[in-house]
């Protein structure tokens, strides 16, 4: 399990995991003391708390995969930053998202190929449970800027 969490981040660490009905859950935390604020750069590595969130991940063995990290806050200590604080970010995920940047890889891939519909069914049978508008909404997302 520890090298699955490493493909994901190397900045991240396996603490545990559990498995229960289809869905495997695996516990991770951060391994850095120091980053850079998100919005002005600087490093710190004041921590202002921690907090729990989970993203959805590709399936292990036909079994959905949640990933549930202890993300940390930070002090921004830079008097010209306008954010007190900020969280740490990770390579595998974007900001606020639900879904690991390869699982959207994933639903894109298939979806570009069949309706939105079809891309549900076949999703949902075996990869994420996800809904024809939710295939739209990712589809959209990822297309700005290209074309």
């Amino acid at each position: 399990m520890k090298d699955i969490v490493q493909l994901l981040d190397g900045n991240l660490i396996y603490t545990d995991h559990h498995i229960s009905n289809n869905t495997i859950s695996i516990f991770v935390c951060s391994n850095r003391n120091e980053v850079l604020c998100t919005y002005c750069k600087k490093t710190s590595s004041r921590i202002h708390s921690t907090y729990e969130r989970s993203f959805h991940d590709i399936p292990i063995q036909g079994k959905n995969v949640e990933i549930i990290i202890e993300n940390k806050k930070f002090f921004c200590d830079n008097p010209n930053c306008h954010h007190k604080t900020f969280a740490e970010t990770f390579d595998c995920f974007k900001p606020k998202a639900k879904k690991s940047n390869r699982l959207i890889d994933e639903i894109i891939r298939i979806s570009t190929e069949v309706s939105s519909v079809t891309a549900s069914k076949i999703l949902s049978n075996g990869t994420v449970n996800i809904g024809k508008s939710t295939v739209c909404n990712i589809l959209k997302k990822n297309s700005k800027g290209t074309g």
